[in-house]
This record gives structure tokens, C-alpha cells and sequence, in this order.
């Protein structure tokens, strides 16, 4: 069976990558792709690598004719989402990129995006899209929010050993890298070349990056009582990529073997032998997501690192993940492509 995908924001990084995942996918087939501000250009003229695809032409939203559609995907900036997406058929289904309905509550929403939230039926009816850990929820939604890349980089690694109780709560420090492309296509004076290559920064530091609100939703609900992790994210001069790693307390033989445990039966996930860690040119261009385990040197400490590629496993390669439980396919459909290397 084929289904027929609308994607929404085809012109953004997020959108380029769901149609070059799409396109290696048996069982589905593009019938819309709107750019607002690019309609009636096409694919080609927005993005010379996918040339050699034939695609619909870049039209506006209003324009799909969404009977046609069996599920869309919404690669839309943050609050346009939710108010797209609060018009579209209640019968559609839909995989969201965008952070409008990650976070539960509407007062949560707008603690860290500043706003009030324009369709909060939907956000209550949203299942957070980390497949790995809301599989079954997945399977049976409509609407699917997908996690910031951040946010799913930190909970590879955390989940596991918040669920099992191997670490110390109140003694978790999340340093984080991540490539340019997590803040999307947009011009931005700090992301020109001249501004950017040659250095590195820290940004939102002291616990206002707003992936923090992902953390303490989902690892207070794990735990069963508050959790707060400390939190500095970085900014890092390369294309692509996340390299995550968390200091915990925590014997670390137990932290690894919690973390093998987790992750054996996941196609996407892979945990290294103990002593080793990953490197984002090992999961570039790919769905999957490497974590390693170092004990430090100090006793009961340990180190864990993970690294997956922002673009593919922290987006759109999750969004087609989920799409495919919601459509009823093989969740690895379309998603076993090796790694770009080097």
C-alpha cells in the first residue's frame, strides 16, 4: 500500500531531509510540499541536490488538498505549527517537528516559548514523538510531536538510568555540542561563516535553553518526583551533528550495563563497549544514535557520551520513525541507510 505525504515547510533543512528519507521509502509517496514563501518554485531551484527527483512543485498551504493526504508532516517554525496545524482535518494524520506540542501543559508551554498556546486540544491529544520509549502510543496517535534534537540526545543517555535508579538524581550535568544546523536555515548574523567557523560557544547557559523543559517533563514523570539536571549546551562549527555528554553518579559498570540492557533489541540505538565513545562522523547522515560509557576517575562516577546526527535521528529521521508505527509499516522502513563517512 502506498500512503500519500504532505510535507509543510519543504524548504527548511528539516523538510530537505524528510524528502531525501522519503525517497528511499517503498511505501510512500510525496503529493504536496508547501513553502510559503517559495510557492511555485520548485524542489530544485530551493535545493539543487534533490534535482534529480521528480516533485510537486513548491505550493502554498491552502492549496493541498488534504482528503488526498494520508499523513503530513509539519517542518514549520515554532508557534506557526500550532496554528496550522489547529486548521487542518481532525481525521489527518500528522508527525510535528516543531516544539508547539512537546510539553504537556499550557502553562508550561508558555514558561519557556513565551507565549500563549492557540491550539491546546491538540496539545493534549499530542504524543511525544522519542520512539524509542512511547512505541506503543505512537502506534495508535494522530498527532505526534517530535522531540528537540537536544532534548533526544539527553535522553538516550538519561532515561534508562533515571528509570532504573543507577545514578544520583540531584547530581546529573548534561554538556552538550551541537552543530549549526539545529537553528534551521533562517539568516542569522552569529551563524554567518566569518562568525561562526574557527570557534565554539556556549549558549542559553544557567538554565534557560528551552529543551530544558522536555528534561523536566520527562524525567520528573520517570522518577516520580522532581528532577532537575544542570544543563549547557554549545555551539559548534560543523554542519551536522550531536555529541552529548552527561556526568553522572553512579557505579559505572552498572550505568553501562543499564544503558546495554535498554538499548539491546533497538535498531537505532547501539551502545559501545565499555571504555569506547562515539564520534558524530560515525552517525552522520543516519538514524542512529551511539552511546559510550567511561568510568572516571574519581570512584562511583561515570561518563556517558552519545552522539546521533541532529538532522536524521533528533528530526526528521524520528519523524518518519513515528510516521511509520502511525501508518501501520515497519518502523525501520526507509531508514537503514549506512552513515556518510568520511
Amino acid at each position: 500500500m502506498t500512503h500519500n505525504i504532505a510535507i509543510l515547510g519543504a524548504s527548511g533543512y528539516t523538510g530537505a531531509e524528510l524528502v531525501r528519507l522519503i525517497a528511499g521509502h517503498p511505501n510512500m509517496e510525496i503529493k504536496a510540499l508547501a513553502a510559503e514563501r517559495k510557492a511555485g518554485q520548485t524542489m530544485a531551484q530551493v535545493f539543487p541536490h534533490l534535482r534529480h527527483m521528480d516533485l510537486p512543485v513548491l505550493c502554498k498551504i491552502s492549496e493541498i488538498d488534504f482528503s488526498q493526504i494520508d499523513l503530513c508532516f509539519c517542518a514549520l517554525p515554532h508557534k506557526t505549527s500550532q496554528e496550522v496545524i489547529r486548521d487542518l482535518p481532525n481525521t489527518l494524520k500528522i508527525v510535528d517537528l516543531s516544539a508547539d506540542f512537546r510539553l504537556r501543559g499550557g502553562d508550561e508551554y508558555q514558561k519557556w516559548y513565551g507565549n500563549p498556546h492557540a491550539a491546546l486540544g491538540h496539545q493534549e491529544e499530542a504524543v511525544y514523538g522519542l520512539t524509542e520509549f512511547y512505541r506503543d502510543d505512537i502506534s495508535s496517535s494522530r498527532l505526534v510531536a517530535g522531540t528537540g534534537c537536544n532534548a533526544a540526545t539527553g535522553q538516550y543517555v538519561l532515561r534508562p538510568l533515571i528509570s532504573a535508579g543507577v545514578i544520583d538524581l540531584d547530581d546529573i550535568i548534561l554538556d552538550l555540542k551541537c552543530a549549526v544546523s539545529g537553528a534551521g536555515r533562517a539568516l542569522k548574523e552569529n551563524l554567518l561563516h566569518a562568525e561562526l567557523s574557527e570557534g565554539a560557544n556556549a549558549y542559553a547557559v544557567g538554565g534557560t535553553h528551552r529543551h530544558l523543559g522536555e528534561f523536566d517533563q520527562e524525567f520528573s514523570e520517570l522518577a516520580g518526583r522532581t528532577v532537575h539536571i544542570q544543563f549547557t549546551p554549545h555551539l559548534i562549527p560543523a554542519n551536522r551533528g550531536i555529541l552529548a555528554t552527561s556526568y553522572v553518579k553512579g557505579d559505572p559498570q552498572s550505568v553501562y550495563e543499564t544503558l546495554q540492557s535498554a538499548y539491546e533489541d533497538e535498531p537505532f540505538v547501539e551502545v559501545l563497549p565499555f571504555g569506547e565513545t562515539p564520534s558524530t562522523h560515525h552517525v552522520r547522515g543516519s538514524n542512529f544514535c551511539h552511546i559510550g560509557v567511561v568510568g572516571d576517575r574519581i570512584e562511583r562516577r561515570a561518563i556517558v557520551v552519545a552522539a546521533l546526527d541532529n538532522l536524521t535521528k533528533g528530526s526528521s529521521g524520528q519523524a518518519l520513525q513515528n510516521a511509520n508505527l502511525m501508518l501501520g509499516e515497519d518502523e525501520t522502513q526507509g531508514l537503514m541507510m549506512a552513515p556518510l563517512f568520511p
